[in-house]
């Protein structure tokens, strides 16, 4: 797999704009709009933030792809797609609570390339290459050490319409409570998978994610040493994925699973 000669340096230098940009925003992100979902927010500096990369990216690399949240598909060569979030954690921003990221990644022939998440306010830049590990500034980091999923601190999120589908998060959510050490609900599905790599976490799933949010955090899960998958055990998919340390990575899958396998509730 070739990464294009300053692919990095410019992953980095366009995501620090967008950190930029939040920053000035944090505190005061002006009125939010909703999305189909009625808790799925955006912002104006959403907006300000993707148009920034994808300037910069153009700039730089004006034949290559880009797929973004705010601005969908962008075409152009089909070897070499970036797939951006502008603002990962919008409803974080816009209560001002700092956990929220600019969350850039380059795919080459479909694989992911590299990937870097910013967490603009925290001052963390979280970069990783396929082959080349992973480091949070500029220092190698690595998955924990943690053998027991009854011990293991983890991390989920919730889908936007949890309110009207009933193909939701809860029973996994509950099902861990019960079975792990502990599981948190942080807000930005890149941040999370980024905090597995540092260790700070021990493990990760959701479901009925985008590309955007998770594509750089799945590499430098991986390069820090970790393991991903969608809930089967296969490819990890934006619309199921599950990354751990890898120590107790098949005791979480034996969970999600075993979750699938019950009957639905009766409704009426």
């Amino acid at each position: 797999m070739e990464t294009p000669p300053l692919a990095i340096e410019t992953a980095l230098e366009v995501a620090r704009v967008a950190g930029a940009i939040q920053r000035r925003g944090w505190g005061h992100p002006g009125e939010p709009s909703s999305k189909a979902a009625d808790v799925d927010l955006v912002t104006e500096f959403d907006g300000l933030c993707e148009a920034a990369i994808v300037d910069g990216l153009r700039a730089r690399f004006p034949d290559h792809a880009i797929l973004g949240e705010e601005g969908g598909a962008r075409p152009g060569d089909a070897r070499f797609r970036w797939v951006v979030d502008p603002l990962d954690g919008t409803v974080n921003f816009a209560h001002g609570l700092p956990l929220f990221s600019v969350s850039v990644a380059l795919q080459v022939d479909g694989e992911t390339a590299l990937g870097v998440v910013l967490a603009p306010v925290l001052g963390w830049e979280f970069v990783a290459t396929r082959g080349g590990g992973a480091t949070l500034n500029g220092q190698p980091i690595r998955v924990s050490r943690q053998a027991s999923l009854a011990r293991a601190l983890l991390v989920t999120g919730f889908p936007y319409d949890r309110r009207t589908s009933p193909e939701n998060n809860f029973d996994h959510f509950v099902a861990f409570q019960l079975g792990a050490g502990a599981v948190r609900r942080l807000g930005a599905a890149s941040l999370d998978l980024c905090f597995v790599a540092c260790g700070w976490l021990d493990g990760y799933w959701e479901m009925k994610l985008s590309p955007w949010d998770v594509a750089a955090g799945e590499l430098i899960v991986r390069e820090a040493g970790g393991r991903t998958s969608d809930f089967s055990g296969g490819r990890p998919r934006p619309e199921s994925i599950v990354a751990s340390n890898g120590l107790f990575h098949d005791a979480m899958l034996a969970v999600l699973q075993a979750d699938a396998t019950r009957p639905a509730p009766a409704r009426g």
